[in-house]
């Protein structure tokens, strides 16, 4: 048996065909570019008959399907709401994907990305083995997949993990509406937002991201510039560090997990300040419950997505 895995982000969708043991047998990934809406849901139906062109072209049947959503799934609805795509504040994407696959005998699960990083982990990472693990995901956004006595941790409405909106700064700015504090101080878009405001600062006038356009400027030339021992690079940086190092605290004092495995886009780059981060969050968080806990890079790298949605269908 086989099984497509579909992971969709802000700014691409990954498929995958995997084998009942975790085999990734074929691959492909694509940009979203600028689609929005009922585009992004034609493109996912086409990478769907794309990677079942591909099993049938190795004589492997398919009998289920797991996606992967950046943002909120309604599981009585079907309904999907992603605050990176636009037009899907409440997207009917079971719905869609049954009709475009109706032809077909198979069973669709889909589910939040919080979820999915944690259950491929779970399944083939390094939460493997483990009752009580937290993914903590930095990329176009943030989020947490929270394993609590080995379930996801969901909540009443399917929102749990929804950390972006971690209240860790005052006062509230309006700008915290669209995604929440933490997020728009600490995701990759946020490190962006953060350099731009700097940037309107003299102090640091000479930094090399000022050559950067602003609608041009990214995370990784942040990063980059980093390296450079750029002045405002650092600063952001630094900045980030606390704020990451603060939500581990939150999280370790509220669930004393045995381990945070960090992911996503980020992580990345910042993977080498995970002690930094642990450092930071010592000054905050409870301290017993901070002396047991291990931070990891995930095993799976950008695959976790995949591997969870694999996971999911596989389930069933």
């Amino acid at each position: 048996m086989a099984v497509i895995a579909l992971d969709l982000g802000g700014t691409k969708l990954a498929a995958a065909l995997l084998s009942d043991n975790g085999a990734i047998l074929t691959r492909e990934t694509t940009h979203l570019k600028k689609l929005e809406g009922p585009g992004v849901g034609t493109l996912i139906l086409q990478q769907a008959h794309s990677i079942l062109q591909s099993a049938k072209e190795k004589k492997i049947t398919v009998n289920a399907l797991g996606i992967c959503v950046p943002g909120i799934v309604h599981p009585k609805t079907g309904t999907v709401w992603a605050p990176n795509i636009p037009g899907w504040d409440d997207y009917p994407l079971l719905e869609e994907l049954k009709s475009g696959l109706a032809d077909r005998d198979i069973k669709i699960r889909m589910d939040s990305d919080r979820a999915c990083y944690i259950l491929g982990e779970v399944w083939k990472g390094n939460a493997a083995g483990h009752s009580d693990v937290i993914f903590f995901s930095v990329g176009t956004g943030i989020g947490a997949g929270i394993l609590v006595n080995n379930e996801v941790l969901r909540g009443a409405h399917d929102i749990a993990g929804a950390i972006g909106w971690m209240a860790l700064n005052k006062p509230f700015r309006d700008e915290f509406i669209a995604c929440g504090c933490f997020e728009h101080n600490a995701s990759g878009e946020g490190l962006v937002k953060v350099a731009r405001e700097l940037l309107l600062n003299k102090k640091y006038a000479e930094s090399i991201l000022n050559k950067k356009e602003s609608g041009q400027l990214t995370a990784r030339d942040i990063f980059v510039a980093y390296e450079s021992n750029d002045k405002l690079a650092v600063a952001v940086i630094e900045q980030a560090i606390e704020y990451w190092g603060m939500a581990v605290a939150n999280l370790v004092s509220i669930f004393n997990p045995e381990k945070i495995i960090f992911g996503g886009g980020v992580f990345g780059p910042a993977l080498k300040f995970l002690d930094a981060i642990f450092n930071e969050a010592k000054r905050w968080g409870q301290p017993i419950s901070m002396q047991y806990v291990k931070l990891e890079a995930a095993a799976l790298g950008n695959d976790a997505g995949l591997y969870g949605a694999a996971y999911l269908a596989l389930k069933d």
